[in-house]
């Protein structure tokens, strides 16, 4: 009972759209209104408000890491934490507050693996740094170190029914990204810091 409050506190401040929010804050076009039409930092970039891009990536990855950091207080049990953690990056791709049209997850991701074991979230971090400065693709740097954190779970935690939450996660993560599967597949992806865009 105590996950599942947890879990629900979780989806609710995941369902936050920093990226709307600060849109309206700082006089911006709503995310949903430009580039991929995506609610996350990487689409915020391409307003050219480099600070209003960080502050949106910050806080779409403290969705995903405040939730488990303040449930561990309360259980180490890794089902009940990947859970939670399930739950908010839920919120952030089907927010209650903005129609259920939210963003592709990636840094409420992050901000997961960083909460369920720093380790692994850091190890995520700089695998989606290195494919995304030798590729400049964000997409396939998303995708990579998705994969790889659930390897490196597995490894930390063995095999339990906490994976089906990080598998759901990753899964979604996919589907999400299916359209830039599709532009990666066909040469048509946009690189990161591209000239024609970002």
């Amino acid at each position: 009972m105590t996950a599942l409050i947890w879990s629900i506190a979780a989806y609710l401040l995941g369902s936050i759209s920093f990226a709307i929010v600060l849109s309206k804050l700082f006089g911006m076009d709503d995310p949903r209104s430009y580039g991929s039409n995506n609610p996350g930092a990487t689409n915020m970039l391409r307003s050219g408000r480099k600070t209003v891009a960080l502050l949106t990536l910050l806080g779409d990855a403290a969705k995903g890491l405040l939730p488990v950091v303040l449930a561990r207080q309360m259980t180490d049990l890794p089902f009940a934490l990947s859970m939670i953690a399930c739950a908010a990056f839920l919120g952030h791709l089907y927010p209650i507050f903005f129609k259920f049209q939210g963003g592709k997850g990636v840094a409420t991701f992050l901000g997961a693996m960083l909460g369920l074991i720093p380790a692994v979230g850091g190890l995520t971090l700089v695998v989606w740094l290195i494919v995304a400065v030798t590729t400049r693709y964000s997409s396939l740097s998303s995708l990579i170190s998705s994969v790889f954190a659930f390897g490196l779970l597995v490894l930390y935690w063995g095999k339990g029914a906490w994976i089906l939450w990080v598998a759901l996660m990753v899964a979604l993560l996919f589907w999400r990204h299916r359209s830039n599967i599709a532009k990666l597949l066909n040469g048509t992806e946009s690189q990161l810091f591209a000239k024609k865009g970002i």
